[in-house]
């Protein structure tokens, strides 16, 4: 059950609530976020909410059964949508495209990458300066550094950021240069960053962990809800399988699944969830077609001589030409 509280109940109605909630063998957790105040109730006793919802102070009340009670679908009519200010938000009905390459490398390649999302209307830009790599000696970002000196150019340009935070003793130092935080495949479950994350007011995006459920990818975001930060994205990235004719096997139907269990806004990634170049492509147009929100791939003016992961990163002719796709099969699905 969760309980949302008026703005500006009194000290003594939230009390009487909490006696209420208490006396019907109900433990209540309060959870503050940018957006509201909310009492989350777990309990079995069976009752007539109308028992708590003539009460003093509360806006609504709601049985949500899941486990992940914030970020369930059960208790929210309308779908939450991320406003990144100046007119870019996710969720909001359209396609939210984010594009850029795998790691930030240097300000030529910043530069030139963000002309070719300005030439494609393209309002954010993907790009690790924290790489969690496999191999240690492999290329692993340019750190803080490297993040302010695409923020500044970026900024010029219009346009948003959304960058991996690997720990959380990385989150100050990104905060005032990131429009979105990444957690990452490999973080999708550790609870100190994403409690931490909790408690910032900046955008956050999930990736489902490498073998992660869509149960799990939910909890991880309750995480970061019931920690005070509403402003969550979720994406599909490709899971491992048993299969090895692809980098990962990306769940498309995650995407209406999620759609349907959360108000979350659900994105996808065709980079990751196949690994190679040539099939980004039409994995793109099912991740549109399955009903996502926005699509997160990767781009480089010259993937071949990519710090990490070329061989799944579109060049700018092909990216300019997936953007095209992307916009007409998002037209024909909604005009369905």
């Amino acid at each position: 059950m969760i309980i949302q509280l008026k703005k500006n109940i009194a000290t003594s109605e939230k009390e009487a609530i909490l006696n209420k909630v208490k006396s019907l063998g109900y433990k209540t957790t309060e959870v503050k976020t940018q957006q509201g105040d909310y009492l989350v109730c777990i309990g079995k006793k069976e009752f007539d909410l109308r028992q708590l919802g003539h009460m003093a102070g509360i806006e609504d009340i709601h049985r949500v059964s899941d486990d992940y009670k914030l970020v369930s679908r059960k208790w929210k009519v309308n779908r939450t949508h991320i406003d990144l200010g100046d007119g870019v938000t996710i969720g909001n009905g359209s396609l939210s495209i984010m594009a850029g390459p795998c790691s930030i490398e240097n300000e030529e390649q910043v530069q030139q990458t963000i002309g070719h999302l300005v030439k494609n209307n393209v309002r954010i830009m993907r790009g690790g300066v924290f790489k969690p790599r496999s191999s240690p000696y492999a290329f692993r970002g340019m750190g803080v550094e490297g993040l302010k000196m695409w923020h500044t150019l970026a900024r010029k340009a219009g346009i948003k950021i959304i960058s991996e935070v690997m720990q959380v003793s990385q989150i100050e130092a990104m905060y005032d240069y990131v429009d979105v935080f990444q957690v990452g495949a490999r973080n999708t479950q550790n609870f100190n960053l994403l409690d931490e994350l909790g408690r910032v007011d900046k955008a956050v995006m999930i990736k489902r962990g490498i073998s992660g459920t869509i149960e799990e990818l939910l909890y991880s975001a309750e995480y970061v809800f019931s920690a005070g930060n509403e402003k969550l994205i979720l994406c599909e990235r490709g899971i491992r399988t048993y299969e090895r004719a692809s980098r990962n096997t990306l769940d498309v139907n995650a995407i209406p699944i999620l759609k349907e269990k959360t108000h979350l806004p659900v994105v996808a990634d065709p980079s990751h969830g196949i690994g190679i170049r040539e099939f980004v492509d039409p994995i793109a147009l099912a991740i549109v077609m399955a009903g996502a929100d926005g699509i997160i791939y990767e781009t480089h003016q010259k993937p071949e001589e990519a710090a990490s992961d070329g061989q799944q990163t579109l060049n700018f002719e092909e990216s300019e030409a997936l953007i095209r796709k992307l916009r007409k099969t998002f037209d024909l699905r909604i005009s369905f």
